[in-house]
């Protein structure tokens, strides 16, 4: 029996689910195998405080405290089903007294006994019970649960992945706030200076209310637009507390402006790389492993399931002689259980096991397709964002010396002023435009990063 116990498991072998595997990326010139991004990506970029901002929300963010235990409950459930492939022994000593009735009818004669009787019974047994495994029922469910186990871990490795990259996503538009509060800053500065000169100049009778009234508008303008990029920094700054766990009245982070960037060059490599290397990826397919085995487990109950139960111990009626060799008992008892009848059940169940692994398999060629565009957006977004910027520190520049020549023109009276607001709009609409398309760009290599798969090892997960 236990021959066939462990050579007999029903139910389909898992085979892993085909999906196309794209050649290479079309958003990338040169596509080559890569080597995988490093477990601890955000030093490439060099920056202090966002190494800091990391650790403290590994160590402390809630939501990837909710996935440890997850892990930790999974792998503990995984353990609860592998328990059922060995008997279950149990110690279950009990005392028995017995005081008949003097008014019974004898078993012998028929006639009342005239006397009571007082019975004790100590009894110790040791109780055994076994489900054999024939048809591979209880393997199926551990490997279920195992399976299962696996995907948590790997949930975890997603929520981890996000909590980072969401860290720098975040630290990065707080260093992009700072530098257009900084532009802005000095933007005012200019504005009130060109309100004081005017301010005097009008008085003299050098320029109209209007000239002042101008000015005044796009001061006030300027002001408002300051105050709100200082509301977003705040707002930025109290999700970065939650990120990293801490309270946001007691949370901040020093204000420094993001004035340049040179996001780290990360290969691609090739789409099929991309199968070993997200977490999000191998998630899905645990799944399609537990979903598989649990077709074994519903496969079995169709066949007759076999058990073993026995006991053995120590019986007497007195507790002095109860360890004795001539008090001991033993009993054991094979027994089967043949489903013959079930209304439907077994079959519905099963058919309802093999939909929710065609799900699974669905999930999971999506999750791959999910991967693949993931890559190719932040690809496209990386090349296009890094053109951008080329062309707006153009802009600016050519901005700049728009302002200079309205500016000394208009001293002149050659021009009017409105063409020196025009000028100096365009100059602070194309800062601000560089100082967000510099933070675009630190986002979309952020998003190549976890794209990739963010220096996810399986081995180091499933060995914890």
């Amino acid at each position: 029996m236990s021959v066939i116990a462990a050579g007999c498991m029903v139910g389909p072998t898992y085979v892993q689910p085909s999906v196309e595997e794209p050649s290479h990326f079309k958003s990338q010139a040169v596509s080559e195998a890569g080597p995988p991004v490093p477990a601890e990506w955000w030093r490439l970029y060099g920056d202090d405080d966002l190494d800091q901002l990391i650790a403290t929300a590994h160590a402390s963010n809630q939501t990837l405290r909710q996935a440890v235990a997850r892990v930790d409950e999974a792998r503990a459930l995984a353990r609860v089903a592998g328990s059922f492939l060995y008997p279950t022994i149990s110690l279950d000593p009990n005392f028995t007294h017995l005081r008949t009735s003097a008014n019974r009818a004898s078993t012998i004669t028929g006639q009342r006994v005239g006397k009571g009787v007082n019975v004790n019974d100590w009894l110790i047994p040791f109780d055994l019970t076994y489900e054999i495994d024939v048809w591979g029922r209880v393997r199926r469910s551990f490997e279920s649960a195992r399976a299962q186990a696996a995907a948590s871990a790997d949930d975890m490795a997603v929520v981890a992945l996000t909590v980072a990259t969401d860290v720098a996503t975040f630290y990065y538009a707080l260093r992009s706030l700072d530098a257009q509060d900084q532009i802005l800053t000095d933007t005012v500065a200019s504005y009130r200076e060109q309100v004081r000169i005017l301010s005097v100049q009008l008085k003299t009778g050098l320029v109209s209310p209007i000239v002042l009234n101008q000015a005044q508008a796009q001061l006030q303008a300027t002001l408002a637009q300051q105050r709100d990029v200082q509301r977003a920094r705040a707002d930025m700054e109290h999700a970065l507390a939650i990120l990293c766990g801490r309270p946001a009245p007691s949370f901040a982070v020093v204000s420094n402006p993001l004035h340049e960037a040179s996001p780290p060059a990360v290969p691609p490599g090739l789409p099929a790389q991309l199968l070993v290397r997200r977490p999000d990826v191998a998630e899905a397919g645990e799944n399609v492993v537990a979903a598989n085995a649990q077709i074994g487990v519903a496969t079995a109950e169709f066949y007759p399931r076999f058990s073993l139960t026995g006991a053995a111990g120590f019986e007497s009626a007195d507790v002095s002689s109860l360890f004795r060799w001539q008090s001991r008992v033993a009993t054991i008892g094979p027994s089967i259980s043949i489903p013959i009848f079930e209304g439907g059940r077994l079959w519905a169940n099963l058919d309802a096991t093999e939909a929710r692994y065609r799900q699974a398999v669905a999930a999971y060629v999506n999750q791959v397709l999910i991967a693949y565009a993931d890559v190719e957006d932040a690809l496209t977004d990386l090349h296009a964002l890094s053109d951008e910027v080329g062309f707006l520190r153009e802009a600016v520049g050519a901005s700049r010396n728009y302002v200079r020549l309205a500016m000394a023109q208009f001293k002149f009276g050659l021009v009017d002023y409105l063409i020196v607001i025009d000028a100096e709009r365009t100059f602070l609409a194309n800062q601000l435009s560089l100082a967000q398309a510099i933070n675009l760009q630190m986002g979309a290599s952020i998003r190549l990063i976890k794209a990739l798969g963010g220096g996810w090892n399986s081995a180091q997960v499933h060995g914890g």
